[in-house]
């Protein structure tokens, strides 16, 4: 037995596989050409930041529109910033999304040939991979104290040196194997670190599917890659599960991008191949003229939780997200409005190359939109389902009668340019309100009407909705509706077209929009409601007529 075979046994006595009998247990997968492997591999150390949902849809909709695999793995290894809860917490954040893995970590169990899929029950193969690479001499024990390297950075500071352990100041990579065991034999503390061959005076050529062809510094540190309580460091671990678990694609912020030479170097150096790596946008936000990343501390909408929570549709929010992906993307929309956005094909040669500023009036934008197009069945168990969790008026105003909700949020629905009454679910219940007859007695006893007292004594506006009381024209289409209100209006000393009355107004009181404006109020106690017309075939004339006396009783 050679002297590293002898270091490797000493520190990895339990580990009897080699990397050889990895490679049988996990073979690589069958799967049709041109089938895409990626992953989601979060930390359960808090909430799923809007920046983590884009890279991971990004992450899902290769493989899903590739006929690949999308699996999610728990990176667990910083014990310190672990929050309990919170790898569970982040997978139901993506389902709700419609993010969904095909295997991995899914919360209370796992799923798939590949796993374990949380880093911390990996252990024994990252150890199995690193007995490998001491015996090849590709990795050594370290035993430099934390005052040691605390010296060495403050000189490489002092003589403006690159910092860092590499080259003459890797000391421990000059120990022996003998010295080395020497050491580990009389108890001294030690991490294991990467041997590395490069040299940052080196250029490595570097190919990421978003930004082409780049140049960066070859790597020359020599990494810890097993930590002192036996778990590995982020780039070690990355490099095992990645090639173990077949990923081909790894879609990341562009702020790994200085990293990449270093898994560059430890893909070759253990002499397996490279996945494909791509470096996403990172979302960005303007902040008093200067552009920042969105922040978890500064930024509600840096989590998802505050879209879901306040009813944004998540069709919505991931539309704007694709958006931000593919510069493509708003053409396409224009020319299929009512298409599901998985029709269109993402790719990694449209992706946009500079970070995307959060435009939440965009995103509103979207959502008004993506809402308007849902059938008021769809948007109904939408509705419902946002109210289950997070809206209990608005879940009772359904339960009471699922088909009057229904015939409310219909209003000017399914059509070709449907009207867009609403941004987020949480909107409904205020707009709709007025619609249930208890509700509105409540807003009529609180609320001061809006009527516009300067141009309209209480005695007109009274005259304007005795007027309409006693012929309402429900009976009659809407187009047909609106020339009985006009023959209401002149009834009442009104102008019955706008234009004209803009040309004369001393000739009148008011014109058909103030008279429109007048019901309108009546019947919902505000100015801004959906289209009145139908609104008021909703409520019956039984119940119009009630409430425009309710209102007149008020006025007295």
């Amino acid at each position: 037995m050679t002297d590293l075979e002898k270091l490797a046994e000493l520190i990895f006595p339990d580990v009897t596989e080699t990397i050889e009998d990895l490679e049988t247990r996990y073979p690589k997968r069958d799967l049709p050409e041109g089938a895409i492997v990626a992953r989601f591999a979060p930390s359960p150390t808090g909430f799923l930041h809007t920046g983590s949902l884009f890279a991971t849809l990004i992450a899902w909709r290769f493989p899903t529109q590739s006929n690949g695999v999308f699996f999610t793995r728990l990176e667990d290894t910083d014990t310190k910033r672990e929050i309990a809860g919170s790898g569970e917490e982040l997978l139901r954040q993506l389902e709700a999304f419609g993010i969904i893995p095909n295997e991995g970590y899914m919360g209370t169990y796992e799923k798939g040939n590949y796993g374990p899929y949380k880093q911390s029950d990996r252990e024994l193969i990252y150890r199995t991979v690193i007995k490998e690479l001491v015996k090849r001499n590709l990795a050594y024990p370290c035993f430099c104290s934390s005052d040691d390297l605390t010296n060495l950075r403050a000189y490489q500071e002092q003589n403006k040196l690159n910092p860092g352990y590499y080259g003459e100041f890797a000391k421990c990579s000059r120990l022996t194997p003998s010295e080395a065991i020497a050491k580990i034999e009389n108890g001294e503390p030690y991490v294991m670190r990467f041997r590395s061959s490069g040299n940052y005076q080196n250029k490595v050529q570097i190919t990421d599917l978003i930004r082409g062809n780049l140049e960066l510094a070859e790597n020359d540190q020599h990494i810890v890659i097993l930590k002192s309580d036996g778990l590995p460091t982020y780039h070690f671990a990355h490099l095992v599960d990645d090639h173990f678990m077949r990923t081909t694609h790894i879609t990341r912020g562009e702020e790994w991008l200085p990293s990449l030479p270093i898994h560059y170097e430890l893909f070759d150096t253990v002499g397996w191949e490279k996945p494909n790596y791509a470096h996403l946008p990172v979302i960005m936000k303007l902040d008093n003229g200067n552009r920042r990343k969105l922040s978890k501390r500064k930024d509600p909408e840096a989590s998802v939780s505050f879209f879901l929570e306040n009813g944004y549709p998540v069709e919505g929010i991931l539309e704007y997200l694709i958006t931000i992906a593919n510069s493509n993307f708003e053409e396409w929309r224009l020319q299929n409005m009512n298409a599901n956005i998985y029709d269109f094909k993402l790719s990694f040669e449209k992706m946009n190359l500079d970070g995307a500023l959060f435009d939440l009036a965009k995103v509103e934008n979207i959502c008004k939109e993506r809402l308007s197009r849902l059938t008021k069945d769809e948007f109904t168990t939408k509705a419902y389902d946002f109210a289950c969790k997070y809206d209990n008026q608005l879940k009772e105003l359904i339960d009471r009668d699922v088909d009057y909700f229904k015939s409310i949020i219909n209003i000017e629905r399914e059509k070709d340019n449907p009207r867009k009454d609403y941004t987020t679910f949480k909107d409904i219940y205020p707009i709709i309100n007025f619609f249930y007859n208890d509700l509105y007695e409540e807003l009529l006893a609180k609320e001061e009407l809006p009527f516009n007292k300067e141009r309209f004594d209480n005695a007109t506006i009274a005259k304007v909705l005795n007027a309409f009381k006693a012929n309402m024209g429900l009976e009659y289409d809407e187009e047909n509706w609106f020339n009985n209100l006009k023959q209401t209006t002149e009834s009442v000393g009104f102008c019955s077209n706008v234009k004209e009355y803009k040309k004369n107004k001393e000739a009148y009181p008011g014109h058909v929009g103030d008279v429109s404006e007048m019901i309108r109020i009546a019947i919902s106690t505000r100015r801004n409601t959906p289209n009145p017309y139908y609104a008021l075939k909703i409520l019956g004339k039984e119940e119009v007529s009630r409430r425009i006396d309710l209102v007149l009783n008020k006025l007295n």
